[in-house]
């Protein structure tokens, strides 16, 4: 299991969620409070949108997040509109490697899991069996969450040629991301009971084009999905090293994380089983995943 948090809202410099916060993501990689385990130490990787350009730069080591200079340097520095950060507790079996390390990137995508799938490397081949040349040949570690975003690409790129089919009807792109985080959930879920799995799935997943996001909170069906909570309404800015929270409709700004960053009670729970949809005005909404 791993820790992640999203930021989308007015520029702000990664530090202000990597390193300042009481509880930054930095702090969560070795004193988790919401997992059993409070280590996650298996390396690290963040990506931002920079401030002139639509695709994301990425930084990743496999150096503890806790322990890389490099990291909390180049996190006072860089700021952007769009940043996600996540620190990794390798799944048993998988190693430690950059390739790796989220957040994993195609194109304008980025995406980032925590959670596992159960019984991975008995449904791997199916799963990548699946997969389109383009994105089978991508692939370049071999963990569970690179597999899942490759079929995230593809289901999303189906989508997105049926769309050019019918230029006439123009859809929001969040409602894109939506349907094909939907569709990855429901094929691997559908894979394990084929192949006679117990589903034992934990699927937080995010997925960004750096304007818009769907994260969801999932877990199959008898389990309860792993922790995730959201600040929203606020305006969320550091000022002198303090985290400032504060309350207003303009400027607003969206934080996603497996545990608040701060202290607050502004801070709420995802909804079990739902993705969270942010639109490209920072609008939310709270979508059941059902099949």
């Amino acid at each position: 299991m791993c820790r992640f948090v999203l930021y989308m809202g007015p520029k702000i410099r990664m530090s202000s969620l990597v390193t300042e916060p009481d509880h930054s993501i930095i702090v969560q990689s070795y004193h988790s409070k919401e997992r059993s385990e409070p280590l996650n130490g298996d390396g690290f990787g963040v990506a931002w949108y920079p401030l002139d350009r639509k695709k994301p730069a990425v930084f990743k080591s496999v150096a503890p997040a806790w322990n890389d200079q490099n990291l909390i340097s180049l996190s006072k520095a860089i700021k952007s509109r769009c940043v996600l950060a996540h620190v990794r507790a390798a799944s048993p079996g998988l190693p430690v490697s950059q390739g790796n390390c989220h957040p994993f990137v195609w194109e304008r995508y980025s995406f980032m899991h925590n959670g596992n799938i159960d019984g991975f490397q008995q449904l791997k081949r199916k799963m990548r069996g699946l997969l389109t040349d383009k994105s089978y040949n991508w692939i370049n570690g071999s963990t569970d969450s690179e597999t899942l975003f490759a079929l995230f690409v593809d289901h999303l790129s189906q989508l997105l040629a049926q769309e050019n089919k019918t230029p006439e009807v123009k859809i929001p792109m969040v409602q894109y991301l939506l349907k094909a985080l939907k569709c990855t959930i429901q094929t691997v879920e559908e894979l394990c009971h084929q192949l006679g799995l117990s589903a034992a799935c934990q699927l937080n997943l995010v997925v960004t084009d750096g304007k818009s996001a769907v994260i969801s909170r999932y877990a199959s069906q008898g389990l309860i999905p792993n922790s995730l909570h959201v600040l929203k309404n606020h305006r969320y800015y550091c000022e002198k090293g303090q985290i400032i929270l504060e309350e207003t409709q303009q400027q607003a700004s969206i934080v996603v994380a497996s545990e608040p960053l701060t202290q607050s009670t502004s801070w709420k729970n995802v909804e079990e089983n739902h993705v969270l949809m942010i639109d490209e005005k920072l609008n939310t909404e709270s979508i059941p995943i059902y099949f």
